[in-house]
């Protein structure tokens, strides 16, 4: 998939910036490399190769960290609501910004 100027102009206009006619021109190249890359990767025989968690894990194996979900904290709702300008049952009060 190769770009035009005209994409990249397009693409400018969507993202609201706007690049002078050498940075157009510079950012063509750049996305069409990107694109080269997307289309080599696709090409590549993926099929029976299980997903990788981290890169890592294709060259040794590594040991997943995980903890225990327990709670580690006391509960401290009342202390931290006491600066908030409105609360009731628990929730803080805000102003209706939506109609």
């Amino acid at each position: 998939m190769a770009l035009t100027l005209d994409d990249v102009a397009r693409l400018a206009k969507l993202a609201r910036l706007a690049p002078s006619p050498a940075q157009q021109a510079t950012l063509l190249t750049q996305l069409n490399g990107f694109f080269e890359h997307v289309e080599a990767m696709r090409a590549v025989d993926t099929r029976g190769v299980a997903p990788l968690y981290t890169p890592l894990s294709a060259v040794q194996e590594v040991q997943l960290r995980l903890r225990e979900d327990a709670v580690t904290e006391v509960d401290q709702r009342e202390l931290n609501q006491r600066s908030a300008p409105a609360v009731e049952d628990g929730l803080y009060l805000v102003p209706k910004v939506i109609e």
